[in-house]
């Protein structure tokens, strides 16, 4: 019997499926105008995806990443507290679902999971795409709208993927204060810009102040030790590039790196805290590997591994933007 494809292969192999029969330029227009509105610096206070053209366009274009994104923030998070899988899950904004893929992606097993988001036909797509992965066949779709009368039920995991920009300051953080009073763990994600680390680190602070542990990326709860206005924390998750990604972008390549900042809490204790995490690609050169590292202290470090540290250097070659140093 043939094994179940990966959550990621049956999520892009369901989304080339959608772009059948919806003319490319029409696609192509339709993602750049919507990469437009998302990029503006001014909330919107109506729904950015407002039919199915614009739906089907930038979910083929963005569900992939977003995934992707998210994804890694939530391997991150699962390693940092194993043994612990959520048994219910909201993801707030979530439109057409990319964070629930996610989910299913890092645990396995069956529970509860509500889509929120208040453009009906992002929904409507979401159900659609999410036929193809049975996993996700008991997902509930509900329209809501996103903001300071938002109210959460009781549940394990608050996911909040690309949603903050979209929101005005004390919507976004209603919005914080709301997951934090009805998850046990929260995870935030945004884009790896300036702005969007400054996001982050707003709703890090309001849910360390609710009584959260940061889980993940940091190896501390204590202020961030980056200066502001001097740099800002984010990561890099590989996406495959669709023929709508190459066209829109004018590229050739079959992949790119989707940058992204993020953020994980959770109430129960994280029992595994590394001593740091590299938090900038490694810089390998002849005899030696450069590390940036953010040190549980806290304070940012840059540490130099060479070959005379054996192991450690041939661990440190090894070593990925975003993981732990040094390995378990």
């Amino acid at each position: 019997m043939n094994a179940p494809a990966p959550p990621a292969d049956t999520l892009r192999t369901a989304l080339a499926g959608l772009l059948d029969g919806l003319p490319p330029r029409q696609a192509a227009q339709a993602v750049e105008r919507l990469i437009a509105n998302y990029r503006g610096a001014t909330p919107t206070d109506a729904p950015i995806l407002r039919d199915r053209a614009d739906v089907v366009a930038y979910a083929a274009y963005r569900m992939p990443a977003t995934f992707e994104a998210v994804r890694s923030a939530l391997a991150a998070f699962a390693a940092a507290v194993p043994g612990w899988a959520p048994a219910s899950h909201t993801d707030v904004g979530g439109g057409t679902g990319a964070a629930t893929w996610a989910v299913g992606a890092t645990w396995d097993g069956e529970r509860t999971s509500t889509v929120l988001d208040w453009a009906e036909p992002a929904l409507a797509l979401g159900r659609e795409i999410a036929a193809a992965e049975p996993a996700l066949a008991a997902v509930r779709w509900q329209r809501s709208r996103i903001g300071a009368a938002l109210t959460l039920d009781p549940t394990d995991l608050v996911t909040v993927s690309y949603v903050l920009n979209e929101l005005t300051a004390p919507d976004r953080a209603a919005l914080v204060d709301a997951a934090a009073g009805a998850a046990r763990a929260v995870v935030i994600v945004e884009p790896g810009t300036p702005d969007g680390y400054a996001r982050v680190i707003e709703a890090r602070d309001r849910l360390v102040t609710a009584g959260f542990q940061v889980a993940a990326p940091c190896p501390h709860s204590a202020a961030c030790p980056i200066a502001p206005g001097t740099d800002w924390c984010h990561f890099s998750a590989r996406v495959s590039r669709s023929s709508l990604h190459r066209q829109v972008k004018g590229g050739s390549l079959a992949y790119e790196d989707e940058k992204f900042a993020y953020v994980a809490a959770t109430r129960p204790p994280v029992p595994v805290t590394p001593d740091s995490r590299v938090v900038r690609r490694p810089q390998i050169r002849k005899g030696q590997v450069l590390l940036d590292l953010c040190e549980r202290e806290p304070a940012l470090r840059r540490a130099t591994v060479t070959k005379r540290h054996g192991d450690l250097y041939r661990a440190a070659r090894d070593t990925d933007w975003g993981d732990p140093w040094p390995p378990a």
